[in-house]
């Protein structure tokens, strides 16, 4: 694993760099953080890393947008791993500051929408300032350009490794048992193998706004047993009311089921991204129902087999 590159979405000390820690091998390999989702995406697509590990939801605010438009679109990347990451969160400032002398607490977007009952609550006074990360946030108060009344929340990793940033409150989430969802992305290549716990994930454009054109994509999981475990819709950009449709299915692509619903969708929409099929990190397998086994697949072809070519050749043939 040493000769391996991997990119995260940085800067160290990141829920994401926690993410890919929990990849085995990843501490022995090189790891180049980026500034944000494309960097870490492209940084693959051109062969300068091996694999990126990046945000794609949370329990929270739900998909991570950014992540979601930028593998759908673009040349082609596989999925080949997920990890669910528990996010806790600590709020940061330098020494001598109070919490009662906050004013502006610098964060990510997400780790804002987790907080701000909390910050409400105890630094009312205090305005939200966007960065990049949780640690970019944090890192800032180290800046001369810092201010009095600067604050950050961040992960408490980033304070137990800079411990010349003075730890103002713990566990500030307004949600006890927030989780985010990461997903390791790799160039095409061949799929992890088949574990009996598994996630596909799609990329789906509605092929023309009509009614019952989305209908006509669900039906092509429902009428095949594939529970949808997540569905989003994205704008493509190409102009307003043409969507895409990012999709998590409980199976993999070597299923009889998902690889039929597969078909199914790509009839029905070409322009279909397959983006992967990857073990479940909670390892549940899915309940499959007897008429959609592999085992019924299988029967249900050679039945029709049979009628297309059956064992003697028609009188006179």
């Amino acid at each position: 694993m040493a000769d391996l590159t991997y990119t995260f979405l940085g800067p160290e000390g990141t829920f994401t760099e926690a993410a890919l820690l929990k990849v085995p091998g990843s501490r022995d390999a090189r790891r180049i953080p980026a500034p944000n989702v494309n960097a870490a995406l492209d940084a693959v697509r051109s062969g300068e890393a091996d694999a990126a590990m990046v945000p794609i939801e949370n329990s929270v605010e739900g998909g991570v947008t950014a992540t979601l438009d930028a593998i759908s679109t673009g040349p082609e990347l596989r999925i080949v791993r997920e990890e669910v990451v528990p996010i806790t969160f600590v709020l940061v400032a330098r020494p001598g500051t109070r919490t009662a002398d906050v004013r502006r607490i610098a964060t990510h977007g997400h780790a804002w929408a987790q907080c701000r009952g909390w910050a409400a609550a105890n630094a009312p006074d205090a305005v939200h300032l966007a960065s990049s990360s949780t640690a970019a946030g944090a890192l800032a108060l180290l800046e001369p350009a810092s201010r009095p009344g600067d604050a950050a929340i961040c992960a408490p990793i980033v304070a137990e490794e800079h411990p010349e940033l003075a730890v103002l409150a713990t566990d500030i989430g307004d949600n006890p048992g927030a989780v985010t969802r990461f997903i390791l992305v790799s160039r095409p290549g061949p799929l992890p193998p088949r574990t009996g716990a598994d996630k596909t994930t799609v990329a789906v454009p509605l092929p023309e706004d009509r009614p019952g054109a989305l209908m006509e994509i669900l039906e092509q999981f429902a009428a095949r047993g594939v529970n949808l475990s997540r569905i989003e819709s994205r704008p493509t950009g190409q102009y307003l009311g043409h969507y895409f449709f990012s999709i998590d299915v409980d199976g993999h692509a070597q299923d009889a089921r998902v690889a039929d619903a597969l078909a199914g969708l790509h009839r029905i929409s070409p322009e279909t991204r397959f983006l992967g099929s990857y073990p479940r990190t909670d390892g549940a397998e899915p309940h499959v129902a007897a008429h959609v086994s592999d085992g019924a697949f299988a029967a249900a072809r050679s039945w029709v087999e049979g009628i297309l070519a059956p064992e003697r050749a028609a009188p006179g043939g």
